[in-house]
């Protein structure tokens, strides 16, 4: 095919590729040798079989040919159109078997996730305890949680890993999606739902029910009554007097707590 470099280069604005990425090519899912425009296509078509069997995702390394969607040729993984010359994808990334006209979107390839990511490797390191590239601004300054990333969302159950929407690094160091979360918080749920902790300062919350708790005067039968119980935030278990309003943690007074059997002393 004849032209400019330049002329080549406008083919991505021609309406190629998909609602997940604009690319001048198909691929060829070795899987099931069944043409798509990405593996998001492949996979949301495969979850969709009657027969779940059937239904599987498409590892994104094991795609080995790939359709130029100018000429329509047929050829294997590369940036460049064998036939027609034109670029299949501004960014191109051999490992991933990765293409994507938007370049904005600042795609790296992290070798220790072994994927691809977005918003420049500049403003990313990875931390090789959680496994997963984290926001500059969280270097030292997360609690670590090993492979925190390689689960699904507590709240929709995506696999956070390769998810292409924002997540979120709760101080506890679990994570979840950044809107899965906002919709939690706006919901009263301040607790992380994998390990119960606070994830937001609860200290105003904390005081109020100190008042409510002296405001409150439990019946006769109750004032002396004692109970067990452990810390969903500092993972204290300590012995403190019951109320109906809750029970405060003596180490961190956090309200954030259950009710446990007491500890079998040894004899």
């Amino acid at each position: 095919m004849e032209g400019s470099s330049n002329e080549r280069l406008d083919f991505g604005k021609m309406g190629y590729g998909c609602v997940h990425y604009r690319r001048r090519c198909r691929i060829r899912a070795p899987c099931c040798n069944e043409v798509f425009d990405c593996r998001h296509c492949h996979n949301e078509a495969m979850s969709l079989l009657r027969n779940i069997f059937d239904r599987h995702e498409l590892v994104r390394h094991d795609v080995k040919q790939v359709i130029c969607s100018v000429c329509d040729t047929e050829q294997p993984v590369a940036h460049v159109c064998t036939n027609c010359g034109v670029n299949m994808g501004e960014y191109f990334c051999e490992v991933c078997k990765f293409y994507d006209d938007d370049i904005d979107k600042g795609q790296f390839h992290c070798d220790d996730c072994g994927i691809c990511r977005v918003g420049g490797r500049q403003n990313f390191f990875h931390c090789k305890k959680c496994g997963s590239c984290y926001s500059v601004s969280l270097r030292n300054n997360h609690s670590c949680v090993e492979n925190s990333m390689r689960h699904h969302c507590p709240i929709c159950y995506e696999y956070l890993f390769d998810s292409l929407k924002d997540t979120t690094v709760m101080k506890c160091g679990h994570t979840m999606h950044t809107e899965c979360y906002h919709e939690m918080i706006k919901r009263d749920k301040c607790c992380c739902p994998i390990c119960s902790r606070s994830i937001i300062d609860m200290s105003r919350v904390w005081r109020r029910m100190d008042e409510e708790i002296e405001e409150t005067i439990m019946p006769e039968d109750f004032r002396d009554k004692k109970v067990w119980i452990l810390c969903n935030d500092c993972n204290d278990t300590t012995e403190v007097f019951f109320h109906i309003i809750g029970q405060k943690c003596r180490h961190c007074e956090s309200y954030n707590t259950r009710m446990i059997a007491a500890p079998v002393l040894p004899q």
